[in-house]
């Protein structure tokens, strides 16, 4: 087994945690590694603000010629774990007096200041619930509308003021699937939207308004929306495709897209990372904070933490039907049998990355495990590894 320990603040015993259910963890990653489902796994875990355990499992490279070991401090697309950022930059402004959750889409985006759009609220973007059509793949419909080969076909013929978001709507009433408040389905299209809205409240691009008010304050350096060639020097890769692309960037060949030049938010899930900053980012949830920084007061998390949607069918992904939980922004897993506490929110990222915060245990985990190419989506290496995680709590 390829293993490298990374830096640590306490001990698991000085952390509660049994110290020999980490092995179990090292050999659970490796199963699945084995499995060829997964490249490698890193992983983070802290408990009352201090990191007791973090490590890496497997190799960096996909090439069968590469035998370098995976690094703790490696980085890697987080993915949708960025809407949990989005979310937070959105309280910031709610607390800041700005907007509030529940206020209309087209006070503030005029494209969208018409039915049926006009009836979608903040909150209902934050949770999912905004009638909006959901991520391609969540239903069996050839026919499902895709926001972006909407916005790609229009970009085709596009003016010198080509306006994205009338662009992803098309005409006024196609644009929806269900009304707002009847179903949750998940739709990152409407992140981006937020993402609209939080550059349009605040002034600042809503990339550089998270990083400068969320990031920065919490000493999250290794976390970035536009990669570095520094940066991109770290992030693993899991194809050709993107060993490309992180190539160009790091030398400097990379020629920006059409799509890149709009700067349409990246706030659906263009960030990267590394789990050590997913600690941080969590731990500021829980209270554990750099001395002198503030980024929510303690009204703003309690909000982050509620449940915001009740008894509201979900047919995601082949639920069928089957309730769900919410937060604003983060995800609640009380309806799932898992160890973690009732109170826990999570977020979960593409291909694949994990943000667990578990306020009854003042406890973060965080962990990247890459998908091979072959692999589509791996149950055990998200829901599973919770479990082996949690098990250790003394």
């Amino acid at each position: 087994m390829l293993f490298t320990a990374g830096k640590t603040e306490i001990s698991p015993s000085e952390a509660g945690y049994d110290e020999k259910r980490l092995e179990v963890l090292h050999r659970h990653f490796q199963r699945i590694i084995d499995a060829g489902e997964i490249q490698c796994a890193i992983y983070c875990l802290s408990r009352h603000g201090k990191v007791f355990a973090h490590g890496a499992v497997g190799k960096r490279s996909f090439r069968k010629d590469d035998n370098t070991a995976a690094a703790p401090t490696d980085m890697r697309w987080i993915a949708s774990i960025t809407k949990v950022f989005a979310a937070t930059a959105i309280m910031k402004l709610v607390e800041d007096g700005h907007i509030r959750l529940n206020t209309g889409i087209g006070e503030i985006l005029p494209q969208l200041n018409t039915p049926p759009f006009n009836a979608i609220n903040i909150m209902h973007l934050l949770t999912h619930t905004s009638g909006l059509h959901a991520d391609g793949g969540c239903y069996e419909n050839k026919y499902q509308q895709n926001y972006w080969s909407t916005i790609g076909n229009a970009m085709k013929n596009k003016k010198k003021d080509f306006d994205w978001i009338s662009a992803a709507m098309g005409v006024a009433g196609s644009g929806v699937r269900k009304k707002p408040g009847e179903e949750w389905a998940y739709c990152s299209f409407g992140y981006v939207l937020l993402g609209e809205i939080i550059t349009r409240v605040s002034g600042e691009h809503c990339n550089d308004y998270i990083i400068n008010n969320i990031c920065k304050p919490l000493g999250m350096n290794d976390t970035c929306f536009d990669l570095t060639p520094e940066l991109a020097k770290r992030i693993i890769t899991t194809k050709k495709d993107d060993e490309k692309f992180i190539n160009e960037l790091i030398n400097g060949t990379y020629k920006p897209t059409d799509r890149d030049k709009l700067k349409i938010p990246s706030t659906s899930g263009g960030m990267n990372g590394t789990v050590r900053d997913l600690i941080k980012f969590g731990n500021m949830f829980l209270g554990h904070v750099p001395e002198g920084v503030r980024i929510l007061g303690r009204k703003g998390i309690e909000a982050m933490f509620k449940p915001r949607i009740h008894k509201l069918p979900n047919y995601c992904w082949g639920a069928n039907g089957v309730e769900r939980t919410f937060c604003a922004g983060f995800d609640m897993r009380i309806d799932e049998p898992f160890l973690i506490s009732d109170e826990a929110i999570s977020h979960e990222g593409a291909g694949a990355s994990a943000l667990y915060i578990d306020p009854k245990e003042d406890m973060v985990a965080a962990w990247f495990s890459p998908y091979t190419e072959t692999t589509d989506w791996c149950i055990k290496t998200q829901f599973n590894t919770i479990n082996v995680i949690w098990s250790g709590l003394c």
